[in-house]
């Protein structure tokens, strides 16, 4: 237990104090540096305990890097916020590594990203610089289609648009085909777009376990448009939704029962509802889903009090109806920011994804844990033979692990 505190603690990097700060009614302020952190301060003595704790725990963590791992954070750093591609893939593979000192280094590049980010929204008045837009449907829907179209009329306008392309993994080899890049042939060519494809590797909810952190570089990057595509999803996939400013569903026409088969659970999450495919012999079965989507959301209790969901038609193939859904996104993105909801559920977001990524180091740590490695191929025998239930097994885990742990 006391290793896995230290671990929490050592993801605690260079810019702690900073993200503190916004809580702490005595606070400092902290100048970056190229190396490391300096903190300047601008309060008596009086500063809250708990800030001055953490900047000496952030500050040992710096001195423990080794100079070459200062100087490839460095160069990472300089080059992320300096809009290189190269260098922004590499801070991606860096966050995503499952490697444990890695791991610790891209914590520190992350809070470096952030005190960044947090500065450039401090310039524009506290509001955030990019515009986050999760885009979720069934296999098939034509997202990949529908976000090359987008993000070219973007880049002509004079945007960056960043996507984050998320591929299902295997199930079997545990691969991923990773063919987004081969379906936006257009727009990966295009200087002011990044596209990032990744696996799920087992994650739930058509995300992967890092796609936060690969947003946060991708604004770092100046891209003030990030476009998450997830995995093809059904009823209850829609972790999308904890991570985006809005959340946009795509579902094509004549694929059944459509309110029937995307349910409820991810129907309530969006803000905007895109009928795709909308061309040809597909219009009027596309009008007649518009019309079903439209009354059912009418039903469904609002998320915001500035914004009713909407549902519009499109078509990726002739370009109709996209400059309006764009249009239905920048107004969303105007009213959430004039109410404040934009700003409040960014911070509920930072909560969210905090005890995600406790949850997981949790369950690493007890999965890891001697006392459970020790007693979990016995008890795994005896829940196969039907022994004892699964359920008590897993108690006799939990109290092998607790009490251990307490022990120590």
């Amino acid at each position: 237990m006391r290793r896995f505190s230290l671990s929490l603690l050592r993801h605690i990097s260079s810019s702690t104090a900073l993200a503190l700060t916004g809580t702490c009614r005595f606070h400092r302020r902290l100048c970056f540096t190229a190396s490391r952190p300096q903190y300047r301060s601008i309060v008596p003595a009086h500063s809250c305990q708990q800030t001055r704790t953490e900047s000496t725990a952030a500050s040992q963590h710096i001195q423990d890097l080794s100079g070459p791992e200062q100087r490839l954070l460095n160069k990472l750093y300089d080059g992320l916020i300096g809009g290189q591609r190269a260098s922004l893939a590499e801070c991606i593979t860096l966050v995503e590594t499952q490697h444990p000192r890695k791991k610790e280094l891209a914590q520190v590049l992350l809070q470096r990203v952030l005190a960044y980010r947090r500065e450039q929204e401090n310039r524009n008045g506290g509001k955030p610089v990019a515009f986050r837009v999760g885009l979720s449907g069934p296999p098939g829907a034509g997202k990949s289609s529908f976000i090359e179209v987008v993000g070219k009329m973007l880049t002509g306008r004079g945007h960056k648009v960043a996507v984050l392309a998320v591929d299902p993994s295997s199930c079997t080899t545990g691969g991923s085909l990773m063919g987004d890049k081969t379906r936006m042939t257009e727009l990966s060519r295009d200087m002011n777009a990044f596209i990032r494809p990744s696996p799920t590797s087992g994650t739930l909810g058509g995300v992967t376990r890092t796609t936060n952190e690969a947003i946060v570089l991708c604004e770092g990057a100046g891209y003030d448009i990030v476009l998450v595509e997830t995995v093809g999803v059904g009823q209850s996939e829609f972790a999308v939704a904890d991570m985006v400013d809005m959340f946009v569903l795509l579902i094509p026409p004549a694929g059944g029962d459509e309110l029937q088969g995307i349910k409820r659970g991810i129907i309530e999450r969006a803000e905007l509802v895109v009928v795709t495919k909308s061309d040809g012999d597909l219009v009027v079965p596309a009008r007649r889903i518009q019309a079903e989507y439209t009354s059912a959301l009418k039903l469904l209790r609002r998320q915001s009090k500035s914004w009713n969901p909407k549902v519009v038609r499109a078509s990726s193939q002739t370009f109709e109806g996209i400059p309006e859904v764009w249009a239905k996104m920048e107004a969303y993105r105007e009213a959430a920011l004039a109410s404040g909801e934009l700003q409040g559920r960014r911070r509920a977001q930072q909560r969210v994804w905090m005890w995600s990524l406790i949850q997981e180091s949790v369950l690493c740590h007890f999965q890891n844990h001697p006392s459970v490695r020790e007693a979990l191929p016995h008890l795994e025998e005896r829940v196969t033979k039907g022994a004892i239930s699964p359920g008590l097994a897993a108690d006799l885990l939990l109290r092998a692990f607790s009490s251990s742990s307490s022990s120590q």
